[in-house]
C-alpha cells in the first residue's frame, strides 16, 4: 500500500512538472535593457515562425532600424546585421510572407508585437521585420476621428478604454497582424522610443538584440508570477 501512495505521488509531481507552458515567451535584450515577450496561441502561423527564427538565432545582432516615438520600434531586418550609419533600413527579406491572421481579439494596444508588412493586397506580413507599439492615449473624441478616418468601423468598447488608459496604436487595427505583447519590461519599449534618429526613423546609435527562447520551466515560472500578480490585481481592485 506504501508502494502504491508513493507511486501515485511521484506520478502526480512528475505530471505537475511537466505540464506545458500555456504560452511561448520570447525574451528581447539590448543594451537598453530587456523585455519578455508572450507569444498569442491565436496566431500560429506567426507565432511559429517567429520561434522558428529566434531558434536559429537570425535576429541576433540586428538592431532596431524604425523608431518613432508614440508609435512603435521596429526591427528584424536582415540588413540590419553591421550596416553603416545612416543607411535606410527597412527592405531586407528572408524571401517568404506569412498571411494575415486578423482576429478581433487582438489589437494594438501598448507592448503588442506586430508583423510588418508592404503594401501586398492580402496584408500578408513580413517574413521576419516586426515592431512593438508604443502609441499614447487617445480621448473617445479622437478615437472617434480614427474610427471614421482611418479604420472605417466601430472599436469595441473594450478596446476603446485601454486605448484611452494604457495608450496604443488603434489605426493599425485589422491592418497588421499582432501576435503577441509584453509581459515584462515595457521600459525597454519606452527607453528605445525616445532615442535620437536620423530622417529616416534610424537611431543614430545602434540598438542592437539577441533574441532566445525561454525554456518550458522558465515559462511555468513566469506564468505562474502573472498569474500571481494578476490575482493580487484583483483583489485590490475589490476593496
Amino acid at each position: 500500500m506504501k508502494y502504491l501512495i508513493t507511486l501515485l505521488l511521484v506520478l502526480t509531481l512528475n505530471s505537475v512538472f511537466a505540464a506545458r507552458p500555456k504560452h511561448q515567451y520570447v525574451k528581447i535584450k539590448t543594451e537598453q535593457g530587456e523585455c519578455i515577450l508572450m507569444l498569442y496561441n491565436e496566431t500560429p502561423l506567426h507565432r511559429d515562425n517567429f520561434i522558428k527564427l529566434v531558434k536559429s538565432g537570425f535576429y541576433n545582432g540586428t538592431i532596431f532600424h524604425r523608431v518613432i516615438k508614440s508609435f512603435m520600434i521596429q526591427g528584424g531586418d536582415p540588413d540590419s546585421k553591421n550596416a553603416a550609419p545612416k543607411i535606410e533600413l527597412g527592405n531586407g527579406s528572408v524571401g517568404y510572407t506569412i498571411p494575415a491572421e486578423f482576429r478581433d481579439s487582438l489589437f494594438h494596444k501598448k507592448g503588442v508585437l506586430g508583423a510588418a508588412r508592404d503594401d501586398n493586397p492580402e496584408m500578408a506580413s513580413s517574413g521576419s521585420q516586426f515592431y512593438i507599439v508604443q502609441g499614447k492615449t487617445f480621448t473617445d473624441a479622437q478615437l472617434d476621428t480614427v474610427e471614421k478616418k482611418r479604420l472605417h468601423f466601430k472599436l469595441p468598447l473594450s478596446h476603446r478604454e485601454v486605448y484611452k488608459k494604457t495608450g496604443g496604436s488603434p489605426h493599425l487595427d485589422r491592418k497588421y497582424t499582432v501576435y503577441g505583447e509584453v509581459v515584462r519590461g515595457l521600459a525597454l519599449v519606452d527607453s528605445v522610443a525616445i532615442v535620437k534618429t536620423d530622417s529616416n526613423d534610424r537611431p543614430l546609435t545602434d540598438i542592437k538584440m539577441t533574441l532566445t527562447l525561454l525554456r518550458k520551466g522558465e515559462a511555468r515560472k513566469l506564468e505562474k508570477q502573472l498569474r500571481r500578480e494578476e490575482e493580487q490585481l484583483v483583489t485590490a481592485s475589490r476593496k
